[in-house]
């Protein structure tokens, strides 16, 4: 044994989690049942309960685990790119999250879709997005960077709106260069 847990051997809680991830990604909150997750998870209903008392209980980690692994990825996303080009790496490190076969677009704008501003985390995830841009143009030496990182937020939101609607081609140049506006726009 090397010590790995298969999907069987890992904790319910981690099993209904990872089926969540996944499953609410990939179908929307509403459209997967609590029934589905716990055949997937292939755990007891009581075992669903105990771990998550309600599906909005379920709905809240979902966010907090999406929002923990979506900002680690995206980060180190933009550090590959961020010392040559600048404020425009993040255009670059949206598009290979556009290029995973998997994407359907962001949970937090999808989960604002289907809820409205009832998940807090969903918000959060965008606030916490938008003080690592203030980060950014903080550490790129820009002036204002609030004004810039809000103005960044518009492209970034603009951005992974059209790739989820297909809108793909041309899209991370696009991108890029209305961040490199905001950039010089920061830096005269």
């Amino acid at each position: 044994m090397t010590g790995t847990k298969t999907k069987s051997a890992a904790p319910a809680r981690e099993r209904i989690l990872e089926t969540a991830k996944r499953l609410f990604y990939r179908n929307g909150i509403r459209a997967t049942g609590i029934d589905t997750i716990i055949a997937e998870a292939r755990v007891a209903k009581m075992s669903f309960y105990n771990n998550f008392p309600s599906k909005d209980d379920l709905v809240r980690a979902f966010l907090v685990a999406r929002h923990e692994s979506w900002m680690a990825a995206f980060s180190g996303r933009v550090e590959r790119h961020i010392e040559e080009r600048g404020l425009a790496a993040l255009a670059f490190a949206l598009d290979e999250w556009f290029a995973e076969p998997d994407f359907r677009g962001c949970a937090f704008i999808n989960t604002v879709a289907e809820f409205g501003q009832a998940f807090e985390g969903a918000m959060g995830h965008k606030v916490e997005l938008e003080d690592y841009v203030r980060g950014i143009a903080t550490r790129l030496g820009l002036s204002a960077p609030e004004r810039v990182a809000g103005e960044t937020m518009i492209v970034i939101e603009g951005a992974i709106v059209r790739a989820q609607m297909g809108f793909r081609e041309g899209l991370r140049d696009q991108a890029a260069s209305l961040l490199q506006l905001i950039e010089r726009g920061a830096r005269d």
